[in-house]
């Protein structure tokens, strides 16, 4: 009888691994699949030099498409001036997040070229080139780490003091120190702990230590409550007052004191202006504006 259980826990383990590694080897093809996919955005062989933003975001001519060859923006010419707040507006599907994700080469233009103070972007190196862009997402990407470490990723050697000024500024200072470890809680996996509108000012609390001199909000408060979208706001208007703004919104009040928005719709831009100009156009800005204050 000994024997006999003493053998019975070694056939057990035998039993698991004959499945375990047909699993492990089925993830690690998945894992291999991402891991030699090839980049499609490629690196200039003599990069120019990116020393700061200084003049303008001009979009020539710019068109795109994706694999499926269907045309999602077409002849984009826009000029994003530096210290300036532009607007993206109109219905899902009309290329508004399309052609925010062109900036920081996430996809490189299929016809025409994006310039940064001149020189078209592709010329730079990706590394150089993404250290000036800040980007607060409808989503918060953070990880199961402590909130200090969530903010202070991707800024090396990030000092407690500038963490917690960068949370001030973001409106989240307050419910940090609530915490019963303030800086040092854990917040879970995606930021699981912690309600909407806190991940989203953890977000924005990194952007503004990074300090980046170009932002990019795409729907930053769309998925927030009122109250939420208002303490956020606020700490959005601190973020963009000084810096060159490009913002996806699908709530239109929180555009309203935009320098220039324009409209899409099909891929090309329709309408631009600030927003008492377009209320006067009675055009298709006209017909969003009334559907939401319905």
């Amino acid at each position: 009888m000994t024997i006999v259980y003493s053998v019975l826990a070694p056939l057990k383990d035998f039993s698991k691994a004959s499945y375990n590694i047909p699993k492990g080897l089925a993830s690690m093809e998945r894992v291999d699949r991402i891991m030699n996919a090839e980049n499609d955005i490629k690196e200039p062989e003599s990069p120019a030099s990116l020393d700061g933003f200084n003049d303008s975001i001009e979009f020539n001519g710019v068109s795109f498409s994706y694999e499926d060859g269907k045309e999602v923006l077409h002849d984009i010419s826009l000029s994003i001036p530096k210290g300036r707040t532009v607007a993206l507006v109109g219905q899902s599907g009309s290329g508004k997040s399309t052609l925010a994700d062109l900036i920081p080469r996430y996809y490189d233009a299929c016809a025409g070229s994006i310039t940064l103070d001149g020189t078209d972007i592709r010329n730079f190196r990706v590394k150089d080139l993404r250290s000036l862009i800040g980007n607060v997402n409808q989503e918060a990407i953070l990880f199961n780490d402590t909130i200090f470490n969530n903010i202070a990723f991707g800024v090396e050697n990030a000092t407690m003091e500038q963490v917690v000024a960068a949370a001030k500024i973001a409106n989240a200072h307050d419910f940090i120190m609530e915490k019963e470890d303030g800086y040092q809680t854990n917040i879970g996996d995606r930021g699981g702990k912690l309600s909407g509108g806190q991940r989203q000012r953890i977000s924005i609390a990194r952007a503004i230590l990074k300090n980046p001199p170009i932002l990019i909000l795409d729907e930053a408060t769309s998925a927030l409550d009122t109250e939420s979208e208002k303490i956020v706001q606020e700490a959005l208007d601190r973020l963009t007052s000084t810096r060159t703004t490009v913002v996806i919104a699908h709530r239109l009040s929180t555009i309203r004191n935009a320098d220039e928005i324009c409209v899409l719709h099909e891929g090309r831009i329709v309408e631009r202006g600030r927003h008492d100009e377009l209320i006067a156009l009675n055009g298709y800005y006209r017909k969003l504006h009334d559907m939401q204050s319905l």
